[in-house]
């Protein structure tokens, strides 16, 4: 049954045709952005809501205070390196964000992003091709973006099926409670 939720559609990996897409306003981030900026300590002993108050507020103060369901996070390379805390995803989640694109994910950021149902996209060149506050549409599935403000569209790298399969079903904890997980296995 598809369903909307934060601005995005998302249909259950049982339907046809199922979508991961995702319209909203761009908010774009640089290169090595680490866990830590992210999530920085003062707000990890607080619920994923109220940790999504401070998410990138040393970066820009703005985003937390501004960013509304369905909005696209853009970042360069290296997004979420460093400590590898699995809170940084959680948060980013809480705020409603539809999807993080990337020129490239820092792998632990990337697993832990897939297994709490976080859409990410890995696209170079994504950074040349929006700036903050263009309107972004991205198809995780066929792994597209399309810049609506300037018309530009990118290709990026679409997530293997195994991790297409995890998205559609909310994660990885709904994903094996479905009995999913197996499914499409040797």
């Amino acid at each position: 049954m598809a369903g909307t939720a934060w601005g995005w559609t998302l249909a259950t990996s049982g339907e046809a045709g199922s979508e991961l897409v995702f319209e909203g306003r761009c908010w774009k981030f640089g290169d090595n952005i680490p866990t830590d900026l992210i999530t920085p300590t003062h707000i990890m002993f607080k619920t994923a809501r109220e940790m999504a108050a401070f998410v990138l507020e040393g970066l820009n103060p703005e985003f937390p205070r501004q960013v509304r369901p369905g909005d696209i996070l853009v970042a360069g390379r290296n997004f979420g390196c460093s400590s590898g805390r699995a809170l940084a995803a959680k948060a980013l989640q809480a705020t409603g964000i539809g999807a993080v694109v990337s020129e490239l994910f820092a792998r632990t950021f990337y697993r832990n992003g897939h297994e709490i149902g976080l859409p990410l996209l890995e696209a170079r060149g994504v950074q040349d091709l929006v700036h903050d506050g263009d309107t972004l549409r991205v198809d995780i599935r066929l792994g597209t973006l399309m810049n609506l403000t300037s018309g530009k569209a990118l290709q990026g790298k679409v997530p293997s099926a195994f991790l297409l399969r995890m998205l559609a079903a909310g994660g990885l904890i709904p994903m094996v409670k479905s009995g999913t997980f197996f499914a499409g296995s040797p």
